[in-house]
């Protein structure tokens, strides 16, 4: 497996390398095919950010952790994280496939992703109004949502604001 490490505010030592190698090196007792990783070591105000993403053929696996002690623990905590995730696909995979062989089924998904793909079930329409950003915020808390889509009357553009989880706000500007 090629793990390709990247860090944001720290230095990637010999033993932080080792670690997360031997740690993502063991989830491929579950897949064959997982054939990279991508990870990325952050410190932030005094906590450190692990943040792991793994592709495989038909679905990504991708998890976050943050640690007040240090880069190790948060890595052995992102490690868990994509076990459960992928113990979770493993299930559901043998559920509706009980007959064929877990490895056998992983290959042919990539062949046949539009199996067993999410589909649109409702649309919704709804007239776009313009107003500032302030007052997208108050309306999206006002509805209760963790997006809300409007028209932002500063630049004239569709903008989507939405609720991130250290419970600030982020806002999506398109760019052409």
């Amino acid at each position: 497996m090629k793990i390709t490490i990247r860090g944001e505010n720290t230095e990637i030592t010999d033993g932080l390398r080792d670690h997360v190698e031997k740690k993502l090196s063991k989830l491929t007792r579950y897949f064959d095919q997982i054939n990279e990783a991508q990870v990325t070591a952050i410190t932030h105000r005094g906590s450190y950010i692990v943040e792991a993403t793994i592709p495989l053929n038909s679905f990504i696996l991708r998890a976050e952790e943050t640690s007040d002690e240090n880069l190790y623990e948060a890595v052995d905590l992102v490690a868990e994280k994509l076990e459960k995730q992928i113990q979770k696909h493993r299930t559901r995979l043998y559920r509706r496939f009980r007959n064929q062989g877990l490895k056998n089924l992983i290959t042919t998904m990539g062949d046949e992703n539009t199996v067993g793909m999410p589909s649109v079930v409702r649309t919704k329409r709804f007239a776009i109004k313009p107003m500032q950003v302030e007052e997208a915020i108050l309306q999206m808390s006002l509805l209760g949502h963790d997006f809300y889509v409007f028209s932002n009357s500063e630049t004239e553009q569709v903008n989507v604001l939405y609720r991130r989880k250290d419970g600030n706000f982020g806002l999506i500007e398109p760019e052409f």
